[in-house]
């Protein structure tokens, strides 16, 4: 298996979806439009000729205000063929939803609500998307760009470099 023959698979089942090679990925992969994400996903585990059997890394990237985007990428793999695969979604920032794919790799559960979490990311259909990292009453989402650290929790002082406590 390679870049250019999923390239040909992709395009024979999905031919009125776009995708676009992405530009210095390690590994190499899809740009794919957010709605696909849950059916494309889908066909590369089911295929025998790809059979992405492992979701190895799920992860999501604040683009910034500027941009007004947010992206979650996927690197699967194929342990039978020994191939990586990178899949790449651009959410809208305001409102960041995708499908989950944890129906198809069940090891998604923690990458998609680390994502979550951390960003702010809703998962749709995903069984259990609560906080992971953070306490369950944590305001925001501190890998967001625009993230502000409050000063207390729960009545102690948060030590933070740029939130310097005057004596």
């Amino acid at each position: 298996m390679n870049l250019e023959k999923t390239d040909s698979l992709l395009r024979a089942e999905f031919p009125s979806t776009e995708f676009i090679a992405l530009e210095n990925s390690t590994p190499a992969g899809f740009l794919i439009p957010t709605e696909n994400i849950h059916s494309v996903c889908a066909f590369l585990h089911a295929n025998e000729n790809t059979y992405f059997d492992h979701l190895a890394c799920l992860t999501a990237i604040d683009s910034g205000v500027e941009e007004n985007t947010m992206e979650v990428v996927y690197t699967l793999y194929s342990i039978p063929k020994n191939f990586h695969l990178t899949l790449k979604v651009v959410l809208d920032r305001p409102n960041p939803i995708v499908d989950s794919v944890f129906d198809i790799w069940g090891g998604a559960n923690w990458h998609e609500r680390e994502a979550f979490d951390l960003f702010g990311i809703q998962f749709t259909n995903h069984p259990d998307l609560r906080r992971i990292l953070l306490p369950a009453d944590w305001v925001g989402h501190p890998m967001r760009k625009d993230y502000k650290e409050d000063e207390t929790y729960h009545g102690m002082t948060i030590e933070h470099p740029d939130n310097k406590v005057s004596e």
